[in-house]
């Protein structure tokens, strides 16, 4: 055929439905989608819709329905070939030649595709075989399920000395090994006489198309003495890896149902996110970021959520994607940064810290502007004016890299505005650069907002053009106040843990009595800390596995802390120790009476899910009040503020009790 499904694929990927549908049809945004009057028959009610992310249009008053293709032979009475050129032309794609060897083309493509599937089953059956014993451990140890197992079609490649496996397996189906080289499984070259299989003694992680079908693969070796950790089938007739990603096809349709579309390193990565309840995530295929890749994404969603490592590394990972951003910006469509804590990648947190911990760091998520505001005041001296006007000159190098005229107009005000907040005068004039005073820079951690997110457009005006009322700052307001920017959720779980999460650890390690009633309550308790969370899990299996609990509660605590020092679990007891910086909460210590212990207890869990709710709506009234600034959203911000200080000030109350009581013990 003269028009190929990939060529047809192509077009459809070229061209939104809107901007085709758009030319005909006076549409507005609704939601998701766009609606509009319907072109095939009068209307006065709109009930014409069309669906980017889903690649159609649907007209409820006639029943028509189709993609770009049927919407311009619907309107213009054109025949499929035709409709495809015009199509074609405003797309600047061009035409394929009619010929038969375009036929023959195609025809294997079709046949390498079921070359592809062929190798997925055989390693998916050699995984659930004796040989994937140790594969099957992998998997387990990084809590990846067989029924997950089933669901990503994972596989094993034979380890050595096996060289031939897959290749002798296609073999025996009839495969040609010209076709396992040019698909990639084979390899092959002039000074290689027999060809073997590329993969060996790796976990498979089969790559597929928008339409579910195999067209590489990503193997992860099981050993460490090799020269890749992963490896990726070659560029071939169906993968181009610029051009894909890992989980496309599922996580199209999750983000179009409103899931959030984060975008991770690697696999197991994916795979993580996806049993914790994150079905948009996909993966890059062991490279950076690519434009193609963006343009993928931004299909999908306005703005994508890039999830890095907490480190260096992965901040100049943030900071690569947001350079090879900038110049494709549109109106609406832009990025958004999430960091994780330092030395964990998304797999390492799901594990340790479940969907709770995944979802503080997506809810923490910076703006692109934010990311880039912060690598170019990182680590630099502004106590000159020729430094600021060198910095001044960067900024606006970036804001002119931006293709779009109205994105390229906004940047332009939002980083003029911070570069004049940062390097206000003293005195707090409004002259930015101008006017007499001493300039200060405003240093902070990468990723924080320094002098406001962004563009400052309330300034001097309410959401409707009116003046704001005196009692509201103006300027956007920041969602980085004290109580949240000190948060685990701010912070990324890289500080010391909280003292109220050591009272609670401490509490159960002293009194193991307490886990028999309120075993249940403990599993469920937030712990944000990931070393906290896994020391709250070592306490759970020291106590069920202690089957003979001694009557002596003295005898219970030891026993306890020396199950948790064979469990390796002794440096984590230190930490907690010191992250109590009070030895006032006697109930928590051992030795209190057991009503103490208990009266403690409770208060110590109210205060901590009240604290964790509080933090959350924190985050909401503060989004809210960045979003609105009026005046109930900054009653709303107040009160949350005046409720967390109530917890504060229960918390110093339940410290003066333990004192008393300690005295009391004492004294008796």
């Amino acid at each position: 055929m003269r028009f190929t499904p990939q060529f047809l694929d192509e077009l459809r990927a070229r061209l939104s439905v809107s901007e085709v549908v758009g030319k005909r049809v006076k549409l507005k945004k609704a939601g998701r989608e766009w609606k509009g009057l319907s072109p095939f028959q009068q209307e006065k009610t709109p009930s014409f819709y069309v669906n980017d992310q889903k690649g159609f249009y649907h007209d409820f008053s006639s029943g028509k329905h189709g993609d770009i293709i049927d919407f311009v032979m619907e309107t213009d009475g054109l025949p499929f070939a035709e409709a495809v050129e015009r199509l074609a032309n405003m797309a600047g794609l061009p035409l394929p030649a009619a010929t038969p060897d375009a036929a023959r083309h195609e025809q294997r493509r079709r046949t390498l595709h079921d070359v592809m599937e062929l190798a997925a089953k055989f390693f998916a059956e050699t995984l659930a075989s004796r040989v994937g014993a140790k594969a099957r451990g992998y998997l387990a140890d990084r809590a990846i399920s067989p029924a997950t197992q089933l669901q990503f079609r994972l596989g094993y490649a034979p380890p050595p000395p096996e060289r031939f496996a897959l290749k002798e397996h296609l073999g025996k189906q009839g495969v040609s090994v010209e076709d396992m080289i040019e698909t990639g499984l084979l390899v092959a070259g002039n000074d290689i006489p027999v060809p073997y299989d590329r993969f060996r003694d790796r976990v498979m992680f089969p790559i597929t198309d928008l339409r579910g079908r195999v067209i590489a693969f990503g193997g992860r070796a099981l050993e460490k003495d090799v020269p890749a950790k992963y490896l990726n089938s070659p560029e071939t007739p169906l993968f181009h890896k610029g051009d894909n990603l890992y989980n496309h096809q599922t996580a199209r349709k999750a983000a179009h149902d409103g899931a959030p579309l984060i975008v991770v390193e690697g696999y197991v990565d994916v795979i993580a996110m996806v049993t914790a309840g994150f079905a948009g995530a996909v993966a890059p295929l062991g490279t950076a970021l690519t434009e193609s890749q963006l343009a993928l994404l931004w299909k999908m969603a306005d703005e994508p959520i890039l999830c890095f490592d907490g480190d260096k590394a992965g901040q100049k990972a943030a900071y690569r994607a947001a350079d090879l951003a900038l110049p494709f910006l549109a109106p609406g469509k832009s990025l958004r940064f999430a960091l994780l804590p330092e030395g964990q990648d998304p797999d390492d947190l799901v594990r340790s810290g479940g969907r709770g911990a995944v979802e503080e760091v997506i809810a923490a998520a910076r703006p692109l502007a934010d990311v880039i505001w912060s690598r170019e005041l990182e680590g630099g001296s502004f106590v000159t004016p020729e430094r600021r006007a060198a910095l001044e000159a960067r900024i606006n190098e970036l804001s002119n890299g931006i293709r779009d005229e109205v994105v390229r107009r906004y940047y332009r005000q939002d980083l003029a505005e911070r570069l004049q907040r940062t390097f206000a005068p003293e005195g707090g004039g409004r002259g930015g650069f101008a006017g007499r005073g001493n300039f200060r820079a405003r240093p902070g951690r990468s990723f924080q907002p320094r002098g406001g997110g962004s563009a400052n457009r309330f300034a001097g005006q309410g959401r409707r053009g009116g003046p704001i009322p005196a009692s509201i700052p103006s300027g956007p307001y920041q969602a980085a106040s004290p109580q949240l920017a000190a948060s685990p959720i701010m912070r990324g779980q890289r500080s010391a843990i909280s003292r109220r999460e050591a009272l609670i650890l401490q509490s159960l390690i002293n009194h193991p009595w307490l886990l028999h009633d309120h075993l249940e309550e403990v599993a469920a308790l937030e712990i944000a800390h990931p070393e906290a969370h896994k020391l709250r899990a070592g306490i759970i299996a020291a106590f069920a596995n202690d089957h003979h609990h001694s009557p002596d509660p003295s005898a219970q605590a030891e026993k306890m802390r020396a199950d948790l020092d064979r469990s390796g679990f002794s440096q984590l007891l230190q930490r907690v120790d010191r992250a109590i910086t009070t030895q006032a909460v006697f109930g928590a210590r051992e030795g209190a009476a057991p009503d103490d212990v208990l009266a403690t207890w409770n208060q110590l869990v109210a205060l901590h899910r009240q604290w964790h709710s509080l933090l959350r709506e924190l985050k909401d009234a503060e989004l809210a009040l960045g979003e609105d600034p009026s005046e109930a959203n900054l009653a709303w911000l107040r009160d949350v503020k005046a409720r967390m200080a109530e917890v504060d000030g229960t918390e110093a109350l339940i410290e003066g009790f333990g004192e008393l009581s300690g005295r009391f013990q004492k004294s008796v």
